[in-house]
């Protein structure tokens, strides 16, 4: 799993980039219209060329979470589960603060789900 490429601008070796570097910025994501990891949304924005899709709730079985210390790939609903905003692989800090923008990575889930 070491060998997965995260785009973005630009990156330490646990996925940071210039728009996101506190110690918990340690997730990438896999965007649905692209299957490429990028280390934020706005990486995306300025680096692939297209307008993002969301994931819908009916795929958030896909790994599309990249833990950037453990090199993890978690499913997006193992990481919205994750218990603390941590890796359940390794224990790692997400930040908490994703939460806010989990609305530009994932859909809604639908009423009842998960």
């Amino acid at each position: 799993m070491t060998g997965i490429f995260v785009q973005g601008t630009p990156l330490d070796e646990q996925t940071r980039c210039v728009h996101w570097h506190s110690p918990a910025d340690v997730v990438a994501i896999r965007f649905a219209c692209c299957r490429e990891y990028y280390s934020c949304f706005e990486c995306h924005e300025e680096h692939a060329g297209h307008a993002a899709e969301r994931w819908p709730a009916a795929q958030w079985t896909e790994d599309a979470v990249l833990c950037g210390v453990c090199r993890a790939e978690l499913s997006i609903a193992e990481y919205l589960a994750s218990p603390g905003s941590a890796c359940p692989r390794c224990g790692a800090a997400f930040n908490e603060g994703c939460r806010l923008h989990r609305h530009l990575y994932f859909e809604t889930a639908p009423m009842g789900a998960g």
